[in-house]
């Protein structure tokens, strides 16, 4: 790849979807696009990228920003965030709501284990939390990763990346030699591509949000709006968890950290969120 390719799929993915590229990491943007020219049947990059210069395909250039968007995922990533949805945002949230369902949004799903991490525990709590409703959904701007992540089937490596064998037990059937996520936990989860930085006001609004290493990939311009666009889909009285080292200080005035819970914010309520 050329400087002029790898500049034109920086600039590509930061005006489409924020999400930041350096140039300079020649062997990321080639490991990352070559399986897609592989798949769209050019003879190299290159040659696709130069389609895209000459025609401007939206699926083709869509398809690009999803590849050099993936993020990788684990079952529990970090542990902590899991631990304190458990043990104090959804006991909170489940009073709080009553008979109405706590509706919980993993934004940026990826091949889908944060998603069921928090299927999981909303299964393995009900015991304690009686009566509890809960709606989740998972959305990811990639459609492959999407595609993964509703087969709900998984590599051996993947589940051994943070997953408890209680829980696999549980929640998982063999399959040949993969793993199936149970088609009860498959079916508590909606599934939907979702651009974060492009306009979410059909998204409804939610009581939790995980938002993890989102805007640590974005382009400066577009973590405000990412922290605007999540503030307008959260209630008054829900959560957002950012990623371990991720802050919103400095970005928006949106949230407020909650002291002692790192990574966790609440909605400022001195913030007002335009319609």
């Amino acid at each position: 790849m050329t400087l002029d390719d790898r500049e034109l799929v920086a600039q590509l993915c930061a005006a489409r979807a924020g999400v930041r590229v350096d140039p300079e990491k020649t062997y990321l943007i080639e490991s990352r696009l070559a399986p897609l020219a592989r798949r769209e049947g050019f003879g190299s990059i290159g040659d696709m990228l130069a389609l895209l210069r000459e025609r401007r395909e939206e699926r083709l250039a869509w398809s690009i920003v999803e590849a050099m968007a993936q993020s990788e995922s684990a079952f529990f990533r970090d542990r902590e965030p899991f631990t304190l949805f458990r043990d104090e945002v959804l006991p909170s949230l489940a009073r709080l709501r009553g008979a109405e369902p706590v509706r919980i949004w993993s934004a940026a799903c990826a091949s889908g284990q944060e998603v069921y991490s928090l299927a999981m525990i909303v299964e393995d709590e009900r015991g304690r939390l009686p009566g509890l409703k809960v709606e989740l959904f998972g959305t990811d701007i990639g459609e492959r990763q999407l595609e993964k992540a509703q087969s709900g089937l998984y590599t051996q490596f993947e589940i051994q990346r943070g997953l408890p064998i209680r829980q696999l037990i549980r929640h998982f059937e063999p399959s040949d030699d993969m793993w199936r996520v149970s088609p009860r936990l498959r079916q508590m989860i909606r599934w939907r591509r979702v651009n974060l930085v492009a306009d979410l006001s059909t998204a409804g609004r939610f009581d939790v949000i995980f938002c993890r290493y989102v805007l640590s990939a974005l382009v400066e311009p577009m973590k405000g709006r990412l922290l605007i666009n999540l503030a307008r889909a959260l209630s008054p009285e829900g959560f957002l968890f950012l990623g371990e080292q991720e802050s919103a200080a400095g970005l928006s005035d949106a949230f407020e950290p909650v002291a002692g819970r790192p990574g966790l914010y609440a909605r400022n309520p001195a913030y007002r969120v335009a319609a």
